[in-house]
């Protein structure tokens, strides 16, 4: 084992206290470079403004353990907030700026959120009144009505900021969103300690190299957690300098990568493709200082990873984990002997793993009752360490059925070589993943059985070279209703309207009968064998 140490010793650190922290080591550095508008902070700014917004919020009645949503795409406003709610004693809990009214009051009455920050274009259209416990919503840039301006968090009040009744461990730092197979997303209840330990996991010896003279270049988006923890806290812990930009473009990534002199960008395969794209036709600068780019949240190619570095003469790294881990649990090497980029790498310091081999486990199972796949061979993948969540928001069953004894079940099928590198080959969950963004069939499918015309459906993922899968929909008609082509895309409208752009049906295959098992679930590998 390799990765035996972390890079310090998380316990009773609050992750706000550590980057202010750094701030003050820091504070002439530059910190953050929001490209959406040009603005740069140093490290002595962020602080200031952490402080202000914090006393702001505080002033505005957030009191410790109130639920503060940020609605926002990546900017200076989306990170101070983060952690100012923190320094209020508040919990952030963050929301895909894309999403739908139907998406964002979920989140919103699910949490039971006291306070809404987001932009004026963000919620143009969304109906947020009745919703039980939102007392304020901040906009940022574009104002709304019935909302004050963000600079008013920012006003000159006096304010004390909380103590902590409970430990770093108790006391939770983030709540995103995951979608579950079944129904609609849960809140990950992660503490202090629990994104602390993942980052200094990251930072530790022969994990990854990141290091305090960096310039990480970052297009993920922070509300989704492979942003927020692998490179925003990081980053400002480090003392390295992010430059943000809210969405991927290839036009604006090879620019900002000379113009920032960036060392390290964290990427998606989809957008790996596009990069080789650009490269391919010599629109990717070449004498750039980028060392490493990290790949997560969806499936690396071997070939695409291969193309990638002799196009551009970068290394990949690949990870490995969700959000329910903080969210990482294996990481790849850059070193040459170790260097298997098909591979998700070892597990990180002080996580535990095993490869259990039973098609079929009980849900009253522990690893203890099971048997580990022989080496080379598939099976379940399930781990334990610092970095798993202390389980889901107010879902106790749906918490006891992933986390068992302290291991969490993930759901993914693995393989382990001799030398412990890992690669993950199937999911036992039906999760779709559309350009790194999982999607719940089962939420795809909800909104389907709305419409009038819709009698039964299945959502699945079908391959796709650009976004790695698409979702498509299999849809039996009530009585009265015929199938053609206009009622397909008036579906495809439906959903559009209710939900956020990956998770809309790209086609619609019209059926006579859903398949499904005697005990009612679908079967979605039959629906995948009909595209085949």
């Amino acid at each position: 084992m390799l990765r035996t140490q972390l890079y310090s010793d998380p316990h009773g650190l609050f992750l706000h206290d550590l980057v202010l922290d750094s701030c003050r080591r820091n504070a002439p550095k530059t910190a953050l470079v929001d490209a959406s508008c040009g603005r740069r902070l140093t490290y002595a700014e962020y602080a200031e403004t952490v402080e202000s917004l914090a006393r702001g919020l505080i002033a505005s009645r957030v009191k410790p353990g109130d639920v503060v949503v940020i609605f926002l795409a990546n900017s200076w406003e989306f990170c101070t907030a983060f952690h100012a709610i923190q320094l209020a004693g508040a919990i952030p809990t963050l929301l895909n700026p894309t999403y739908r009214e139907r998406e964002v009051r979920y989140q919103l009455e699910n949490s039971g959120a006291v306070v809404l920050i987001t932009d004026g274009g963000n919620i143009e259209g969304i109906n947020l009144a009745g919703i039980p416990n939102l007392r304020r919503v901040y906009t940022t840039r574009q104002h709304a009505s019935n909302t004050e301006p963000f600079a008013n968090l920012l006003s000159a009040v006096t304010a004390l900021y909380p103590k902590p009744d409970q430990s770093p461990e108790q006391v939770l730092a983030a709540l995103p969103y995951s979608s579950g197979t079944t129904g609609l997303p849960k809140g990950v209840m992660l503490s202090h300690y629990n994104l602390i330990a993942n980052v200094y996991q990251l930072l530790g010896p022969n994990a990854t190299t990141l290091n305090s003279a960096d310039h990480i270049l970052c297009c993920l988006p922070l509300y989704h957690i492979y942003g927020l923890n692998v490179v925003l806290n990081p980053s400002l812990i480090l003392g390295a300098t992010l430059i943000l930009v809210p969405r991927f473009t290839v036009q604006m990534m090879t620019k900002l990568i000379t113009d920032e002199a960036v060392t390290m960008m964290p990427l998606v395969p989809p957008a790996m493709n596009a990069l080789c794209q650009a490269a391919e036709a010599g629109q990717f600068p070449r004498d750039h200082r980028v060392r490493w780019v990290k790949s997560g949240a969806a499936p690396l190619a071997p070939e695409l990873a291969r193309r990638f570095t002799a196009l551009t003469n970068i290394l990949v790294c690949q990870g490995y984990g969700m959000t329910e881990a903080s969210p990482v649990t294996h990481c790849g090497y850059l070193e040459p002997a170790l260097y298997h980029p098909d591979s998700i790498g070892h597990p990180l310091a002080a996580t535990d793993c095993r490869v259990l081999s039973q098609p079929e486990i009980d849900p009253g199972d522990t690893p203890d009752d099971l048997t580990e796949a022989p080496s080379g061979q598939p099976g379940e993948l399930v781990m334990r360490g610092p970095q798993i969540m202390l389980g889901y928001w107010k879902e106790p069953q749906a918490t006891a059925a992933v986390l068992r004894d302290g291991w969490y079940w993930s759901g993914d099928i693995v393989t382990r070589d001799r030398e412990g590198f890992y690669r993950v080959v199937d999911r036992r969950k039906e999760m779709i993943k559309y350009k790194g963004f999982a999607v719940a069939p089962a939420e795809v499918e909800a909104v389907l059985l709305e419409h009038p015309a819709v009698k039964e459906c299945g959502v699945v993922g079908r391959s796709d070279e650009t976004a790695g899968e698409i979702p498509v929909a299999f849809v039996a008609l009530r009585d009265g209703f015929v199938e053609n082509q206009k009622l397909g895309d008036e579906l495809c409208g439906f959903v559009a309207d209710r939900l956020t752009h990956y998770k809309q049906p790209r086609e619609v295959h019209f059926v006579d009968a859903v398949p499904k098992t005697a005990s009612g679930k679908i079967l979605r590998r039959e629906l995948r064998k009909s595209m085949l």
